[in-house]
């Protein structure tokens, strides 16, 4: 089948060097005028940030970046600390460890914590559900 004829639709192949350096010119005002806006508005956004530090609060995660909490050690370390030498469910250990400092966003930590406990080599099933260190 015979390629058909591309029609003109707004590219710049057929555009002469005169109209082509006119288009190029034209693209480099825009950017300087778009660079000029964006700086205006990178000098609200800074006046805005240290408004916000300035009132003491924590500013709210609207910038797409997701801050998770710093733990001294991971969870399967902390569940070895506190399942040294005794023996708990899945939902005591889940809640024993948060309460010893162990912080989480998660809205299922007991699920994390049970995979934990499943997967990690240092701890030892007793029973249905219950868990100790090795």
């Amino acid at each position: 089948m015979a390629k058909r004829a591309s029609r003109g639709g707004g590219g710049l192949s057929g555009a002469s060097i005169h109209e082509l350096r006119r288009e190029l010119a034209e693209r480099q005002r825009r950017a300087g005028t778009l660079a000029r806006r964006r700086a205006k508005l990178l000098e609200s956004l800074a006046k805005l940030d240290a408004e916000i530090a300035g009132t003491g609060l924590a500013m709210a995660s609207g910038d797409g970046i997701r801050r998770r909490p710093k733990n001294d050690a991971n969870l399967v370390e902390s569940l070895q600390k506190l399942l040294n030498g005794k023996t708990m469910s899945v939902t005591e250990a889940s809640e024993e460890v948060q309460k010893a400092g162990y912080l989480s966003t998660s809205p299922n930590f007991r699920t994390i914590v049970n995979q934990a406990l499943i997967n990690s080599k240092k701890f030892k099933r007793v029973d249905r559900g219950q868990y100790t260190s090795k």
